[in-house]
């Protein structure tokens, strides 16, 4: 079948009996799920988690309501969960990078997340100078291995994925002003970052 297809195209094809549709959405996703995932743990960790996240899309496939979501939402959605599932599980986050797991974020009162920086503009956040450092991928990766785990989550699906804010919040399930607020204060978070490193 074309590989260029919408997913939702493809999701269709698979349930009309092309067992090949589906590898295509795996060809397609491995890669954009393994970066996530892999920021947020490890390269090792990630690969299975893919793999976790693949079996569980395959399994609840039938589930997916295009009406409601995209299919990159959705199944973000899964890598999402899988990998907070792997945090619970594991006791903490891997490696002294992620000593704040998912749990206790989610359990944070997110009035306390909107209390702070909600009226702060976007513009001017990250000068072009900053803008630069955050071209090459290394530098990059290290900042952001250095900020929390939702801090994360938000700039990786944002910035990486392409995603609007309404798309983030119905991952992470959380209103869309939290997670303008999240965006906020990872923006300000780098930015303090980034003049240390002057």
């Amino acid at each position: 079948m074309p590989s260029n297809e919408s997913d939702e195209e493809i999701i269709v094809w698979y349930k009309n009996g092309d067992e090949e549709a589906f590898k295509v959405l795996i060809n397609r996703y491995t890669t954009p799920l393994y970066n996530f995932t892999a920021r947020l743990t490890n390269k090792n960790d990630a690969s299975d988690l893919v793999q976790e996240i693949f079996i569980k899309a395959w399994k609840n496939i039938g589930r997916f309501n295009p009406t409601k979501a995209s299919f990159k939402t959705w199944i973000f959605t899964i890598a999402r969960n899988t990998t907070t599932d792997f945090f619970r599980k594991s006791g903490s986050a891997s490696g002294e990078k992620k000593s704040i797991n998912f749990s206790e974020i989610d359990n944070k009162n997110d009035e306390d997340i909107n209390s702070f920086a909600e009226n702060i503009p976007d513009e001017n956040l990250l000068p072009e100078e900053a803008l630069k450092k955050l071209e090459d991928s290394a530098f990059l990766n290290k900042i952001l291995a250095k900020l929390r785990p939702d801090y994360q989550e938000v700039l990786i699906l944002h910035y990486q994925e392409e995603m609007t804010f309404e798309e983030i919040g119905r991952i992470l399930n959380k209103p869309l002003n939290t997670v303008k607020s999240i965006h906020r204060r990872a923006i300000i978070e780098m930015r303090r970052m980034l003049e240390n490193y002057k």
